[in-house]
């Protein structure tokens, strides 16, 4: 790949940005965005100037202490997960690196890859097998220039979950050709339900983990981002970032300790949401003879496959006759699925599950 040819956007971004937004929106994985009152925050809580030279220290601190980690592994660099990936990849490939990617993925990391000019090798993960992680499939696809193995966990878009005992396998067979293993692990927040976290990551391993508040907690303008890896390479990953972002906004961080320190009401708002959700699609969608799917316990979406009928055409006639959306699988590389939200409004969802339904039967 020539310079001129790197992918310098992302089709699923423009999409979710400008393309998406309908009455009843499926289309959102995130939790409902929370409100000011939500935090209880007070103008004590906030100031719009603070240390952070290298991340504001007590949001560093409760990053580090959450996951039981030195915080010297952990980089805060503002910008959510999002950022995190980018700035994680960039430290850990080079162009023309061989990288292995899950397939499906989230489109914007496969986007990031083909900026950073790395080559890419995509790995099945296979819908009859339930969408699970298999490391014989990742150790046959491993050469000797493989650098890079990128995975999301819980699973975009299944929901489907890994334990870490698998992610770890994967990473063993990757050591062997010392290269490294970055698992997107935003949705995992969702699992943490007794309010003990717990991650891949390992502070002397191979595993880089990227993470934030948005997707479960409602907390996308917090935009309080992170990521997990072996000390030197935390180091480096912060020098990097001095030719992007330098400093977060401080007043962000401010509300992202704020944040930590009200997780378990954070966390209980999100888990009404997402169970009232998933009862709402399991009475309305689970048996649906349109759709071939396995609809998890855990997780914000569900990636069925419609069956004998077109899901761009899907798409148009439910945005534009009944005011609904969710996102097509082709920005997943899968154009006979869907990816539907479970995470918003539980009143909204429930209409705009209906409206699916009724689009369904009219097939």
């Amino acid at each position: 790949m020539t310079v001129q040819d790197r992918i310098l956007s992302s089709d699923y971004m423009h999409f979710a940005k400008t393309g998406s937004h309908a009455r009843y929106n499926l289309a959102t994985s995130g939790v409902a965005d929370c409100a000011l009152s939500d935090l209880a925050l007070t103008l004590d809580d906030l100031a719009l100037h603070g240390p952070n030279p290298y991340g504001f220290p007590p949001l560093t601190e409760r990053v580090a202490a959450r996951f039981g980690v030195d915080p010297a592994c952990v980089v805060m660099v503002g910008g959510g997960c999002s950022f995190s990936n980018h700035l994680a990849m960039a430290a850990l490939v080079a162009p023309g690196d061989e990288v292995l990617v899950e397939d499906p993925t989230y489109e914007i990391l496969q986007s990031t890859l083909g900026f950073l000019q790395a080559r890419q090798v995509p790995v099945p993960r296979r819908p009859e097998a339930a969408w699970a992680l298999e490391p014989d499939a990742f150790a046959e696809r491993m050469s000797p220039q493989t650098r890079l193995v990128v995975l999301t966990n819980l699973h975009n878009p299944s929901s489907a979950l890994s334990d870490h005992a698998t992610v770890r396998a994967i990473a063993d067979r990757a050591a062997a050709t010392g290269a490294r293993v970055l698992v997107d692990e935003v949705y995992m927040e969702l699992m943490f339900r007794d309010g003990a976290a717990h991650t891949a990551f390992q502070p002397d391993g191979n595993i880089v983990v990227t993470s934030s508040l948005t997707k479960a907690y409602g907390l996308s303008g917090v935009r309080c981002g992170w990521i997990l890896a072996p000390a030197p390479l935390a180091e480096r990953m912060r020098q990097l970032n001095n030719l992007f972002g330098s400093l977060p906004p401080h007043i962000s961080e401010r509300m992202g300790v704020v944040a930590f320190d009200r997780l378990p009401a954070l966390r209980a708002r999100a888990n009404a949401l997402i169970d009232a959700n998933r009862a709402s699609y399991r009475s309305l969608l689970s048996g649906h003879p349109r759709l071939d799917q396995t609809v998890f316990d855990q997780g914000t979406t569900v990636f069925p496959r419609l069956i004998d009928a077109d899901v761009d055409a899907l798409f148009q006639r439910l945005t534009s006759e009944r005011e609904t959306s969710f996102v097509p699988g082709r920005f997943f590389g899968r154009p006979q699925h869907l990816r539907i939200g479970l995470a918003g409004d539980v009143a909204m969802t429930r209409t705009g599950l209906e409206r699916l339904a009724e689009a369904l039967d009219a097939l």
